[in-house]
């Protein structure tokens, strides 16, 4: 049986919601500041006018050329890699890289192979695991779908870095964001990574570029970019810091369990 609270009880929370309808209406029906010294209501001010848009040069004719093609929204799938079960956590990260660089030499040699040295460094990962360039992996959930991504990095020539992203599909990885840029920082946001990269030509400032899951795409877009002051004050709390990724001792490029699972966390050349 529910027990009623007593009556006394019941009219005291009466008389002071009664109280309280009663000061609000005259304050509002008297413009004033409130009811009494403290905890009354407060003029914002003025509301300035709302204005909307308006479009400039409407008579401007539609483009008809192809816009110059940047890469973004650009998927592969990584031949060669298979990985049973969708784990990324087993795939060994410079299997991948190696894989990437077998179907297509030319990806980290940048225009004119001015990255010769970065592929001779990733072929060369197995045989030289101190000088190889594929940091350590980060492991976050990009897509929503509830499994994790396969985050890399590798760090190339005149301080570029290359980010790539790998999801899990059909037994094997595919390749959702590949981009490059003289990269000082990424940070994982939820479900987006903020690359943030210097500016060439504007001393003190920075792009910061939001890469963000399009699922009608099925790759990673940039959302946002845009060029910020550099404030040398505060910078956000950081995961360790990456490592040279450890290759496995298999030539294959069969994925192998990675050395030792990462916490979760990771840009066109420099403009």
């Amino acid at each position: 049986m529910s027990r009623r609270p007593p009556r006394t009880a019941s009219r005291a929370r009466t008389a002071v919601r009664a109280l309280v309808l009663l000061c609000a209406g005259a304050a509002l029906a008297a413009g004033l500041t409130g009811c009494g010294d403290a905890g009354g209501l407060e003029s914002a001010g003025p509301t300035p006018t709302a204005a909307g848009p308006v479009r400039l040069w409407p008579d401007l004719p539609p483009v008809t050329a192809p816009p110059y093609d940047y890469g973004e929204g650009e998927t592969e799938r990584v031949r060669g890699v298979r990985l049973p079960g969708g784990e990324v956590r087993r795939a060994d990260p410079v299997a991948v890289v190696q894989a990437e660089l077998a179907a297509d030499p030319d990806q980290f040699r940048g225009e004119d192979g001015v990255y010769e040295t970065t592929v001779r460094r990733i072929r060369e990962c197995r045989e030289r695991p101190a000088a190889c360039p594929v940091l350590r992996p980060y492991y976050r959930d990009l897509t929503g779908d509830g499994r994790e991504e396969l985050i890399v990095a590798v760090r190339m020539e005149e301080q570029q870095t290359g980010l790539r992203v790998y999801t899990p599909k059909d037994g094997g990885l595919t390749r959702i964001l590949a981009d490059e840029d003289q990269v000082v920082g990424v940070q994982a946001a939820g479900r987006n990574l903020v690359v943030r990269a210097v500016s060439a030509g504007i001393p003190g400032y920075e792009y910061r570029t939001t890469w963000t899951w399009e699922p009608r795409r099925g790759a990673m877009l940039a959302a946002s970019d845009e060029i910020v002051r550099v404030r040398s004050a505060t910078s956000p709390p950081r995961e360790p810091a990456p490592r040279s990724a450890s290759p496995s001792p298999s030539p294959s490029s069969s994925p192998s369990p990675s050395a030792s699972p990462a916490p979760s966390g990771s840009g066109s050349g420099a403009r």
